[in-house]
């Protein structure tokens, strides 16, 4: 006896496409019994998958932890998650211990079959002799040869019924396998067709990120012309060529995304739109300063050019009246 941890599946009935999960991780104990079949039980002893497995069966490994086998009497295809690689591999080879033991168990009782049946055989001629108390020889020779032939007819007809059912049981287990195997097809073909329309939607939402940052340059690059033409009243020079190296450094990041896009790299995409989100808060924050820092610049210009006609307004009335006393002056001098 030996006990493992599996994981439940069940195929979905209505589509019969995919597997879904019954229960979490449980221990079950497999167990040989003496008619030559495989249970799995749990712990309790409860038939959690009351699967018999025979000879002609055949345990298929669908994936690293996943496997799967027909059973043609429940008319069911069971299948097995394991928490390991190691565990699938130790389960199958059990599974094909027991498979062999059922295999050479059948043989010996179709030995034993054949050897009872070869004893009838000799012991029938002998007791219908007896019961004819010694008829002449055409007469015993005759049932007695007859009687031979109907047994070998009827071994012959159950040997060939035998290979029959075998063939006809091979052949639905081979087509459960192969409806399996397109279950599990068209369930990953499902899976890849809902990946590539995921992608299409990221390249879609990329290409409206991408005009987005686009326009924002633009209204960037506008700004930075802007004050490139108050230049005079600009704070200074310093501020705008730190404008215009972001501005590029932005662009650099513009095309080096283009590029990625062009190569179809997801991952160097989103690096390229991180750092150029990045970029471009710091750029709208560098821009906020300098438009601060111009409209102070421009308020300082305002109070000075004020004070300027404070001074120059004392100044004309101090000029007038010094043109006044100048011209009294002159008015007593000539008197």
């Amino acid at each position: 006896m030996k006990i493992i941890f599996v994981q439940l599946y069940c195929i979905v009935q209505i589509k019969k496409k995919t597997w879904f999960i019954l229960d979490i991780y449980k221990t079950f104990n497999m167990s040989y019994e003496v008619f030559n079949f495989l249970r799995l039980m749990s712990l309790f002893w409860q038939a959690i998958i009351n699967s018999t497995i025979t000879h002609n069966m055949t345990f298929t490994k669908t994936s690293q932890k996943f496997g799967q086998w027909a059973d043609s009497r429940a008319n069911t295809v069971y299948g097995l998650g394991f928490a390991t690689e190691q565990q699938l591999q130790q389960f199958a080879e059990r599974f094909k211990e027991v498979k062999e033991a059922a295999r050479l168990a059948r043989e010996k009782s179709q030995d034993k079959m054949e050897l009872s049946t070869a004893a009838l055989n000799i012991a029938a001629p002998q007791d219908l002799s007896d019961e004819l108390q010694s008829p002449p020889v055409m007469c015993v020779n005759g049932p007695e040869d007859k009687l031979f032939r109907s047994q070998s007819a009827d071994i012959t007809l159950s040997s060939e019924k035998e290979r029959i059912k075998k063939m006809l049981s091979e052949g639905s287990i081979c087509e459960m396998n192969l409806e399996a195997e397109l279950f599990s097809l068209q369930d990953s073909n499902a899976k890849l067709v809902a990946a590539l329309h995921e992608a299409n939607a990221n390249v879609e939402q990329w290409k409206k990120q991408l005009a987005a940052y686009q326009e924002e340059t633009d209204r960037l690059r506008d700004q930075v012309a802007d004050l490139e033409a108050h230049g005079a009243q600009g704070p200074s020079d310093m501020l705008k060529d730190e404008l215009t190296q972001s501005l590029e450094e932005l662009e650099n990041l513009l095309k080096a995304k283009d590029e990625a896009r062009a190569l179809d790299i997801p991952a160097v995409c989103v690096n390229v739109f991180q750092e150029l989100e990045m970029r471009n808060v710091e750029l709208e924050r560098r821009v906020q300063n300098v438009e601060q820092n111009l409209t102070s610049a421009l308020e300082d210009r305002e109070r000075a050019g004020n004070e300027v006609q404070r001074v120059v307004q004392i100044l004309d009335v101090k000029i007038f009246d010094l043109n006044d006393l100048r011209q009294s002056l002159v008015k007593l001098i000539n008197k």
